[in-house]
């Protein structure tokens, strides 16, 4: 299914959490928290400001990002969850190196 968010919407998909402590202990899914990092799926075209000027969206499909614990719309597509964030709701961009 094809995806465009509208505006300065992005759709994500969380990174999934990890199973074991730092100790090996295994964590059952009722005492993990979801994950606050998420990879980009798709990013909508920008916003437009009240000088009818254009604003790029400034993450990029592929960007690994960490968002607000309680931002954004859940939504399955193709039976996957991924959440639709407005760009002011992401925290920040994780770069790994």
């Amino acid at each position: 299914m094809k995806f465009r968010p509208l505006y300065d919407r992005v759709l994500v998909k969380r990174i999934q959490a990890e199973e074991r402590t730092s100790s090996g202990l295994i964590l059952p899914d009722s005492a993990k928290e979801k994950p606050l990092e998420a990879e980009v799926i798709a990013v909508g075209n920008g916003k437009r400001l009240g000088d009818g000027t254009h604003r790029a969206v400034s993450v990029n499909a592929g960007d690994r990002v960490i968002f607000g614990k309680y931002t954004g719309d859940e939504v399955k597509l193709d039976g996957v969850e991924h959440i639709i964030l407005s760009e002011s709701d992401i925290l920040a961009v994780v770069e790994r190196g």
